[in-house]
């Protein structure tokens, strides 16, 4: 007796392949998709923000020239003490170093150093809003100059206890910024205020 396969039914047999051939490219995409392929990157929840830094402020212009007191002589001169301790006083004013020396007479006050309130006026308006504030003053000083090559004024700055050595148009300190130079006095702006000032020559 011979044993039925069921291969007699081409239309059943027909279908069945149909089903596999739909069936073997979905298996593998799911396959592919779900195993060997990589994750994509999931996006962060919350992203930070990215702030755009601000340039730093920083003075444009070459900067002056900063100089070194590597000169200066610190040796301690005795001679020197002697001689000024040597000097006698001869004022005709009180000696404030003499405990002989007679004391001021201090003379009595016209009137009181206190300044008497005017009466408030009832009619007067609103007090005046305060001045707005001064800018600093320039914290340098002017001691020397020298003449360039091109004859053209170089200005010798004293900053605490740097020295600088500065041209028409450079900058101290990316702050301030050297103007006109002459032998008695040179301008000097504040670039943080914009405030112009004439420092004279001084010889401290």
């Amino acid at each position: 007796m011979a044993l039925e396969l069921g291969l007699e039914n081409k239309k059943q047999v027909r279908t069945f392949a149909i089903l596999m051939a739909l069936l073997l490219p979905l298996g593998g995409y799911l396959v592919y998709t779900n195993f060997l392929a990589s994750p994509a990157p999931t996006p962060a929840a919350n992203p930070e923000p990215q702030v755009k830094k601000a340039a730093p402020s920083a003075a444009n212009g070459p900067q002056a020239q900063k100089l070194t007191n590597n000169g200066i002589d610190p040796t301690l001169h005795v001679e020197k003490l002697v001689a000024s301790e040597a000097v006698e006083y001869s004022g005709g004013g009180r000696n404030i170093f003499s405990a002989d020396s007679s004391p001021v007479r201090i003379e009595q006050p016209v009137k009181s150093a206190r300044a008497t309130a005017p009466a408030a006026n009832a009619n007067a308006g609103p007090p005046a809003p305060p001045p707005a504030p001064k800018p600093p003053a320039i914290d340098l000083k002017y001691f020397g100059y020298t003449l360039a090559a091109d004859k053209s004024y170089q200005a010798f700055l004293v900053h605490g206890d740097d020295i600088f050595m500065a041209k028409t148009g450079e900058i101290i300190n990316h702050r301030y910024k050297v103007g006109l130079i002459r032998a008695s006095s040179v301008e000097v702006t504040d670039l943080s205020y914009n405030n112009k000032q004439v420092l004279a020559l001084t010889g401290n």
